[in-house]
């Protein structure tokens, strides 16, 4: 057990490293200068390409792209109650279920116009729904290990962090302008905005109680993430390249299981204000470093292989669910 673990640690290590120290220099940049960790790590990775063709450094890049990753998504359970869902009233609740099922269902659709591949459209439809990069990445995790699904994943992290960041500037002005209520405001934030920073940035924009009401609904989307990942999961459980990496594929993946027992455990008040902290701040420490490794496994050349089409399709995502909860809001006339 103990030569065993020993092997493991000198195996990963080096890999470990430094996906480590390019989280550590992302969130440098990210407190000292601005602008999104994730993408910091994603871009300073990139850089560091040519390391893929180490030995030593390879396996551990590996591990931080997929276990570390899978550990860092199952924590986002420990935020989430089931209380916090159960204060949205079910007329938002039922709105942000459909906008986030339509939107994933309008990326196929949209993949498939464009003749792109339906694992593109699952996964921006999923990162543009639920909660940008950390639902492309476990997404990512659960679909065929492909050098295509890969590049497609690294883009769809550098486009839903660029358009949240851009969302976070534009839709608090905008809905200043329109005139909408504060639980109003922050129902359209916490259902169309991609990642949970920048949700609660332009909440708070516009005030403590828009600020409140976006958290809130944002961590429901939040925890919309494992149901759809699980339904994924169990598409590709039999597809051959998902055999490939994995010769026994469980019918629930073991970190969808970890995330639904922190969420009830956090329901029954477990966990104490310090420990969700921690348990928040080790999430996203993982998926930093997790994307740091994404970034390192993907060439810039990849990248532009892609071509278009799959910018076009982030883009069109976004209007998408904006329109679709603006809607709502306006015509429900929720909160």
């Amino acid at each position: 057990m103990f030569q065993r673990l020993r092997h493991v640690v000198s195996t990963n290590l080096p890999g470990v490293l430094v996906c480590g120290v390019i989280a550590l220099a992302a969130t440098f940049l990210s407190e000292h200068y601005g602008g999104p960790q994730l993408l910091y790590a994603l871009l300073i990775g990139l850089a560091f390409h040519f390391l893929m063709g180490h030995p030593q450094v390879k396996p551990g890049i590996d591990f931080c792209g997929r276990t570390v990753l899978r550990i860092g998504v199952a924590l986002l359970g420990a935020r989430i109650t089931l209380t916090q869902v159960a204060k949205l009233g079910v007329a938002s609740a039922v709105v942000v279920v459909l906008a986030v099922a339509l939107t994933i269902l309008f990326g196929v659709l949209l993949a498939r116009w464009l003749g792109r591949p339906r694992e593109e459209g699952l996964l921006s439809g999923g990162a543009v729904g639920i909660c940008g990069a950390s639902a492309a990445l476990a997404i990512s995790s659960v679909l065929p290990q492909t050098k295509e699904n890969e590049r497609f994943t690294l883009l769809a992290v550098v486009g839903v962090t660029v358009l949240s960041t851009l969302a976070m500037v534009i839709y608090p002005f905008s809905l200043q302008a329109l005139g909408l209520t504060p639980e109003q405001s922050g129902i359209f934030l916490g259902g169309t905005i991609h990642d949970v920073a920048q949700v609660v940035a332009a909440g708070m924009m516009l005030g403590p109680q828009a600020g409140d009401v976006a958290t809130v609904v944002k961590l429901f989307r939040v925890m919309l993430l494992m149901p759809v990942v699980l339904v994924i999961a169990m598409l590709y459980r039999s597809h051959p390249a998902a055999r490939a990496a994995d010769e026994q594929v469980p019918l629930v993946p073991g970190f969808l299981l970890a995330f639904i027992v922190l969420v009830l455990l956090a329901t029954v008040g477990v966990f104490t204000p310090p420990m969700t902290q921690a348990a928040s701040d080790t999430s996203r420490w993982m998926l930093v470093t997790a994307i740091a490794a994404a970034g390192v496994k993907t060439s810039f050349e990849d990248l532009l292989k892609l071509g278009w089409q799959p910018v076009a399709m982030l883009v069109g995502e976004t209007v998408f669910i904006a329109a679709l909860v603006l809607a709502a809001v306006l015509g429900l006339r929720l909160g």
